[in-house]
């Protein structure tokens, strides 16, 4: 069913303590006035808030030491690859997919990825290449609930197998993204990269993709960034299916939902069809489907993970999904992986070493509730309310600047 996985990709500095997370502190190591950058467990953690003009600045001024190594340095890497494999111009075929594409994706995208790369100090069409490139490039994606999950609660794991072999993983950032007006979000994402492939909402909302066919489908909006506007959207699994279903698309993908209410579905999604697998439902092109189990995978490493599943059917808490998504289900090329809790708001995440898949390093386990309060609690208050429903793709409303960060008090004279 899935052909191939790809990515299914300094205004101030002080160290302050901050709040726990499992057990580990959170750290702020820069701020902006519309965000900062902090650590934990060893891993960038970046937030960005307000008007997308503000968020991509912030972006690009918090990682401005690292965005120029992604693009261009790590994309010339990529691009000599994809000219080796295919015979043409990586370059070439990257103006073509914005000319097509560009009409399809919101404006607010642009500005802010626009803004992010001048603030970086790249060229406009660095940022950009940055951001729509993974439409050139065509992983594992599985959910259980109920009978399959160990308290009855989803687990849905995402599986990201591509391009570890250009060291992409030493430029991976958790992103946090709270734009005014609509549902702040996570993104397990990279410097310099707006859109996401592995993300959950504050509403619960969780979604992975896999990467299929389709090079040259790019009368749309790109993947990376429909993902994005559905975290930002939708609070519901069968809201964003309905963002699906009515927004021109890129290519073939699949992607696996989840959320806060116990719903799950895989799709299949072409720039005609899209196809919505609901739970425990059987597929010609997949092995046995447990109950209560969405899975999407490669033909050879789908059966893997079917056997593991039913394996530990009814007793799947994150730790044992850890285990079942090991290789051969992850590839050698495993970037990285992540579970989501949605009923918790809690992620486990982890990233590929220097020599290792990211299934078999360490991960880290974030809550989203938690990091979204850490930000309000260092640097400014909660943005506006989102607007009911789904909202609208380009209607946001004016934004209002976030207030500069608190001063900080100079230290009293010694006595």
């Amino acid at each position: 069913m899935v052909k191939c996985c790809w990515l299914a990709w300094l205004i101030s500095a002080c160290v302050v303590a901050g709040l726990g997370l499992s057990g580990q502190e959170i750290n702020v190591v820069a701020r902006d006035p519309h965000g900062l950058l902090a650590q934990t467990q060893g891993k960038r953690v970046l937030f960005v808030a307000g008007a997308p003009e503000e968020m991509g600045a912030a972006h690009g001024r918090l990682l401005a030491k690292i965005i120029p190594k992604v693009t261009p340095q790590t994309m010339s890497l990529v691009a000599a690859g994809y000219c080796f494999a295919k015979g043409e111009w990586f370059y070439d075929r990257l103006d073509e997919i914005i000319t097509r594409a560009r009409p399809h994706t919101p404006e607010r995208f642009l500005v802010e990825c626009l803004a992010m790369g001048r603030a970086a100090g790249i060229t406009d069409r660095d940022a950009l290449c940055a951001n729509f490139f993974p439409e050139l490039f065509h992983c594992s994606g599985v959910a259980v609930r109920g009978r399959a999950s160990a308290d009855g609660e989803i687990v849905h794991a995402r599986v990201l197998d591509y391009m570890s072999d250009v060291n992409l993983q030493k430029y991976t950032v958790l992103q946090v993204f709270l734009p005014t007006g609509r549902h702040a979000w996570l993104s397990v994402g990279y410097a310099g990269f707006l859109g996401t492939v592995t993300a959950m909402n504050e509403h619960g909302l969780a979604m992975g993709e896999m990467g299929g066919g389709g090079e040259g489908d790019w009368d749309g909006m790109p993947m990376t960034f429909l993902m994005r506007d559905i975290m930002e959207r939708a609070k519901t699994v069968r809201e964003a299916v309905a963002i699906l279903k009515e927004t021109p698309r890129t290519c073939e993908y699949y992607y696996v939902l989840s959320d806060r209410g116990r719903d799950l579905v895989g799709i299949y999604a072409t720039p005609t069809v899209l196809e919505v697998l609901e739970a425990g439902q059987q597929h010609p092109r997949l092995p046995t489907v447990p109950a209560d189990t969405v899975m999407i995978s490669g033909s050879g490493r789908a059966k893997v993970l079917s056997e593991r599943l039913h394996e530990k059917l009814g007793a799947i808490t994150p730790e044992v999904m850890m285990e079942i998504i090991k290789r051969p289900v992850a590839m050698k090329s495993n970037l990285h992986n992540a579970i989501f809790k949605p009923a918790t708001l809690e992620v486990w995440f982890a990233d590929a070493g220097r020599n290792k898949p990211a299934c078999d390093m360490p991960y880290a386990h974030v809550n989203l509730a938690t990091l979204l309060e850490f930000y309000r609690q260092n640097i400014a208050p909660s943005p506006p309310p989102a607007p009911a429903g789904i909202g609208n793709r380009d209607g946001v409303t004016k934004p209002v600047p976030a207030p500069p960060p608190p001063p900080v008090p100079a230290p009293a004279p010694a006595r």
